[in-house]
């Protein structure tokens, strides 16, 4: 059953069926008790030159993030799974793969459910900016981003990133 997340494969993210860690890792719970109150207010913005680093560090740490506001620029896509309704929305960057543009890093994002807001075209280059959550489907759970803005922009970044 082929599943629509971005999970951690070898340091690129890959869109396959292994969810968002479950489990607290003993790096996440000691950073629990560590980490300042400011820490969830500030906006972490993950940058082209270490997109992939950053975002597999999320996917192996969702604890440490879960609740924190994430901006990040990357390619609008949307796509609809076999055996689902759904639409699925994301914004990513291709990275290193096997055969091509076969890996990519970023998240899924949706507007809050109360927020009836339209979502850019196809491979539009956006600035998204919200809310780590995550939600739990067919017994996995899997992070998303609950948006703020999601904006188009005239200035495209490097839809392919190394790192």
């Amino acid at each position: 059953m082929m599943k629509k997340h971005i999970p951690l494969l070898f340091g690129v993210l890959l869109m396959i069926n292994i969810p968002a860690c479950k489990h607290k890792t003993a790096r996440a719970e000691d950073a629990e008790t560590k980490k300042p109150e400011a820490a969830n207010k500030t906006t972490l913005e993950i940058k082209e030159k270490l997109f992939i680093a950053q975002t597999n560090d999320i996917y192996l740490n969702p604890d440490e993030y879960v609740g924190r506001r994430i901006k990040l620029e990357g390619l609008f896509k949307s796509d609809k799974y076999v055996g689902s309704n759904q639409t699925y929305r994301f914004v990513l960057r291709y990275g290193p793969g096997c055969c091509g543009y076969d890996g990519t890093a970023g998240f899924e994002v949706n507007w809050p459910p109360d927020q009836d807001t339209a979502y850019p075209a196809e491979d539009d280059w956006v600035e998204a900016v919200g809310v780590l959550d995550s939600y739990e489907e067919d017994g996995y759970p899997y992070l998303y981003l609950s948006l703020e803005s999601l904006t188009v922009k005239d200035e495209r970044g490097a839809e392919t990133v190394l790192h």
